[in-house]
């Protein structure tokens, strides 16, 4: 990076005013290097939720939120769904430049012939509880594969990042499939490598031994478009937890389920689930004859009333995964016969009052991603405690190719962030 302004920062305090390299990115807002500003100064900055801070660089993903726009490595998220599918967009991420045709087959080949798990970790599911949440089950089983494949652990190493990279995004798909089958009581499905990554993993999730699963292609695709929406988004709480804990030098799989474990939480992964159970709510009260009466409850701050799947912490626009998500919705309810579904016309109806309706328009809230994505998934049969599960799936090769561009960069550190003190001062034991 070579800076081309500087920024000049004043004290009233009687501290001497500093300057700061201000670097532009190549697209997007510049940043102010302020990684002197201790030294030169005694001072921290103080920015709760880093919501003003750029923690690292970054070649893979970019958002505008005031534009409604996602780019992974420069190609329109439209784009990349219109033509590709998942392990093209796999490639693209973790490689930097879509492949052609040579490359996709042989990287497709290469993914495919590791999707099996050591036959031991059988045993880790075992170990659960069969009511055990399957994202506790996938933070366990992902954390352990560490030490089944530990010849590939060294991260100095590039050939041992690009294998690890390989493993997570083929065994993922493995892993779910174990995690929903183990909670139903089900035997585990072995991958069946001659069909595509998407329709492998339905197999796994929906197949069983008694007789031959036959994926249907416009479920394929749409499931296959909820990954490859998901794959990467910048750095946010999930990704910016595995840079944190690959800055340690952690090995890729602990670092991946801590990014899992981050996902967890309600506020980050669980908002499709909570999107769709929002609806359920709603249609059990009445449906769309109470969707005055809930819109109602939504704009009275007292009520406790929250309208998932709306808004979004960076898109101050309409999400254009939430668009390609709509069409994919009416794709899978036209296969299935699903038209009429009540809760696809109960979302349709809150969509309408929300992009119409001043209260949410001036504060723009839009439809997300997961506003559909849910949906889609409850008509593909994949049940709500799942949902979590899919987003980690799609995510894990972002989080990855994140993490492999941290190791690689040669001044990386350790992070370590400051905080502002506000506790009692030193004071003497009486």
């Amino acid at each position: 990076m070579s800076a081309q302004n500087k920024a000049t920062l004043s004290f009233t305090d009687g501290t001497p005013s500093v300057e700061f390299p201000i670097y532009p990115g190549s697209v997007g807002p510049d940043v102010v290097d302020i990684r002197k500003l201790y030294g030169q100064t005694g001072k921290f900055t103080f920015d709760p939720g880093f919501l003003s801070t750029a923690a690292c660089e970054s070649k893979i993903t970019y958002i505008d939120g005031d534009k409604g726009e996602l780019l992974y490595r420069g190609y329109p998220i439209e784009q990349i769904a219109e033509k590709c599918d998942y392990l093209d967009t796999c490639y693209l991420l973790l490689n930097g430049d879509l492949p052609d045709a040579q490359q996709s087959k042989d990287f497709s080949y290469l993914v495919m012939r590791h999707t099996m798990v050591h036959e031991q970790m059988t045993r880790f599911y075992q170990g659960f509880r069969r009511d055990a949440h399957p994202m506790a089950v996938l933070v366990g089983c992902v954390g352990a594969l560490s030490a089944f494949y530990h010849d590939s652990l060294d991260i100095n190493n590039p050939e041992h990042r690009m294998i690890s990279s390989i493993r997570l995004v083929a065994k993922m798909p493995t892993m779910v499939a174990m995690a929903y089958k183990y909670s139903i009581g089900q035997p585990f499905m072995y991958p069946k490598n001659d069909l595509s990554y998407t329709a492998n993993f339905m197999r796994m999730m929906f197949g069983n031994p008694c007789e031959e699963y036959v994926p249907n292609p416009v479920l394929v695709k749409a499931l296959d478009r909820i990954l490859l929406l998901h794959a990467d988004h910048e750095q946010n709480a999930s990704t910016s937890t595995v840079r944190l804990a690959g800055s340690s030098g952690a090995n890729p799989f602990a670092c991946i389920a801590a990014g899992i474990a981050t996902l967890w939480g309600p506020a980050h992964g669980g908002a499709n689930e909570a999107c769709l159970v929002m609806l359920n709510d709603i249609q059990k009260q009445g449906g769309v004859a109470k969707i005055g009466e809930f819109i109602s409850q939504v704009k009275d701050k007292n009520s406790g009333a929250k309208l998932m799947g709306f808004g979004h912490r960076v898109y101050k626009n309409y999400d254009p995964r939430a668009k390609l998500m709509r069409e994919t919705c009416y794709e899978v309810l036209g296969e299935l016969g699903l038209e009429n579904d009540p809760l696809f016309a109960l979302a349709m109806k809150l969509e309408q009052i929300a992009l119409e309706d001043d209260y949410f328009v001036q504060r723009k809230l839009y439809p997300n991603v997961d506003f559909y994505s849910g949906i889609v998934q409850r008509a593909l049969g994949i049940p709500t405690e799942m949902f979590t599960c899919i987003f980690a799936l799609a995510r894990t090769v972002g989080w990855i190719a994140q993490w492999g561009e941290m190791i690689s960069e040669p001044d990386q550190k350790i992070g370590r962030p400051r905080q502002l003190y506000t506790g009692a001062a030193r004071r003497n034991f009486k």
